[in-house]
């Protein structure tokens, strides 16, 4: 089923929630709300489930208004960070809730809700689980649980609200991956949110990047990540680092010098240079680079980083270290682009 969001607003009392929001979801996609704490992605959600209204705007389900219908009234399913497991029910009667609690005209019968809760128990691979507790069951097993309870109503949207978040970072890297794995399999429509970004990159088939409210960038994990359309995708998502240029007659000046910079063309005035460490090319210094002296050197994962201070105010940026020559701590060395993000600054 495919979502349309459009022109949304809420507030809460004074305080502004989501401002203008549009956001068009095709059928069958797993998008990701990502974004920190009071970005407005959970309220996002639960307008999209129900749960709460929007003060204007419009949610339309496969194109019919579903803005002001009660929770119960939409057919979705929900998976919280909490698990929100009946802890005095087993495995089985967990699963089976949804079914049970229908109206006696529309639920099936004991034996199709079995077959119903062994055929999502083989989905979720806990196929040996039925008769077993909450308390007996590891997080992650929880986890996949509460989603099959969430689907066992047949919802026409999935929703998962920090799904992962109670559990440690082995468990939702695996986790992860078997989401990943069960929505190709069953191909819901499925909206999540999280503010792990690398959550959101390996998961998603889109990402919307939220923030104060509205939505800042949305696009696939590489687009949102290579190509970010604000300092604040930048600076969110990913590393990056940060200098100031001065732009006269389309050319970059760094604290009165001309630098090359890849950009075809720059607006005069003050422009913010963003930039991704991997993004760069560490040389020996000359005119036209960056130029800085090496303060650190660090590893990230399974790279190495240089921690350059740039300019009269030493601004540490920093950039990869090459492979082919070693700078050392107290090295000056020049900094190349080869890719980035200007953004006019207010002059």
């Amino acid at each position: 089923m495919n979502l349309e969001i459009g022109g949304l607003h809420k507030d809460y009392g004074k305080t502004p929630a989501l401002h203008d929001v549009n956001l068009s979801i095709r059928s069958g996609e797993l998008i990701a709300l990502l974004g920190p704490s009071g970005s407005g992605k959970t309220t996002l959600l639960r307008i999209i489930a129900g749960l709460d209204f929007p003060k204007s705007g419009h949610v339309l389900f496969g194109g019919e208004d579903a803005s002001h219908k009660r929770v119960q009234d939409r057919n979705v399913g929900f998976v919280f960070q909490h698990y929100a497991l009946f802890k005095h029910m087993s495995v089985f009667d967990n699963i089976a809730f949804g079914l049970r609690a229908r109206p006696r005209r529309a639920r099936p019968s004991e034996a199709e809700i079995a077959v119903r809760v062994n055929a999502l128990l083989e989905l979720v691979q806990l196929p040996d689980l039925a008769k077993r507790y909450p308390a007996q069951l590891s997080g992650g097993q929880r986890q996949r649980i509460a989603f099959a309870r969430a689907m066992a109503v047949e919802p026409r949207l999935l929703l998962l609200d920090e799904p992962f978040g109670a559990l440690d970072a082995k468990v939702r890297r695996e986790l992860r991956h078997w989401l990943r794995d069960l929505h190709t399999r069953t191909g819901h429509t499925t909206v999540f949110v999280t503010h792990d970004q690398d959550e959101a990159l390996e998961v998603a088939d889109r990402v919307v990047v939220m923030n104060k409210g509205k939505i800042e960038q949305i696009g696939a994990p590489d687009e949102v990540y290579d190509d970010p359309v604000s300092p604040f995708v930048y600076e969110f998502i990913g590393e990056s680092s940060r200098f100031d240029v001065e732009v006269f007659s389309g050319k970059p000046y760094f604290e009165e010098r001309p630098v090359g910079l890849p950009f075809n063309s720059l607006q005069d005035g003050p422009q913010a240079i963003y930039f991704r460490p991997q993004d760069t090319i560490v040389e020996e210094p000359t005119p036209g680079l960056i130029n800085g002296v090496v303060r650190g050197l660090r590893r990230s994962g399974a790279a190495r980083r240089l921690e350059l201070a740039i300019g009269a105010n030493e601004r540490i940026v920093e950039a990869e270290a090459p492979d082919d020559r070693h700078f050392g701590v107290g090295q000056r060395a020049g900094l190349r682009l080869k890719r980035g993000g200007a953004f006019a600054l207010a002059g």
